[in-house]
């Protein structure tokens, strides 16, 4: 199943010009920085590599001028962003799922550079409240060396579990694994270590916990009070 998408535009390695357009954009971000957010800074953090070392700190002030709502100006890093796609050339990167499990899908045509700024500039169409969150991830994103996979994934998003519905619904995730009933109202940070005290006694093996799920749980216990904690605090 698709969850996000984004298509870049950019000239073709044969031709002179150095031209950058957006495509199809499915980047849902609510609650920020979404699904899609994480794809932007996996998109980052998967190019940076092969971008020259002496363009990285222009990419961070570009990061910037977009969480500020600053006009960019033209043309950026070598390349001129434009709308019209006609004779460019297209990379398509996907942030897929097959049951709980996800991944990404890079289809690059185009160098590094010009994915990374495809990247930037989608997060710019997005509305500045959700940019302020996305744009910290994406300054993350340059900084990563490893696979692209869960590591990538928990880094960007600062959480312990690659859950899809942690990650689509932080919150909802967490009332549902700390035993809140559904639709209840946000918990204070005493009911929060309550609850996070009961379920832990009931997975823990020394409890009765089945001790094959308990590192799982455990994990996503401590993963829940930190999210709800956070917003309550």
């Amino acid at each position: 199943m698709l969850l996000a998408e984004i298509e870049v535009w950019h000239t073709r390695p044969s031709v002179p010009t150095r031209r950058i357009a957006l495509g199809n954009l499915v980047l849902p971000t609510d609650p920020a920085p979404g699904l899609g957010g994480l794809l932007l800074g996996a998109v980052v953090a998967a190019h940076i590599g092969g971008v020259e070392p002496d363009l990285v700190p222009d990419i961070h002030r570009l990061i910037d001028q977009i969480e500020k709502d600053q006009r960019v100006v033209q043309p950026r890093l070598r390349h001129r962003f434009q709308v019209d796609r006609h004779g460019l050339a297209r990379s398509t990167h996907r942030l897929l799922s097959e049951s709980d499990e996800i991944s990404f899908r890079f289809d690059t045509h185009g160098t590094d550079l010009v994915q990374v700024l495809g990247a930037l500039y989608a997060a710019e169409r997005l509305d500045l409240a959700h940019r302020v969150v996305i744009a910290p991830i994406l300054h993350k994103a340059t900084l990563w060396r490893g696979p692209v996979g869960p590591a990538l994934i928990s880094y960007l998003a600062g959480a312990q579990t690659t859950s899809l519905a942690a990650l689509a619904d932080p919150r909802a995730w967490a009332l549902e694994i700390l035993g809140f009933p559904p639709g209840a109202h946000m918990p204070s940070k005493r009911e929060v270590m309550s609850q996070y005290r009961q379920r832990m006694m009931s997975v823990h093996p020394d409890h009765g916990g089945d001790q094959m799920s308990a590192g799982t749980a455990i994990l996503e216990l401590n993963e829940a009070r930190r999210i709800l904690s956070a917003r309550v605090a």
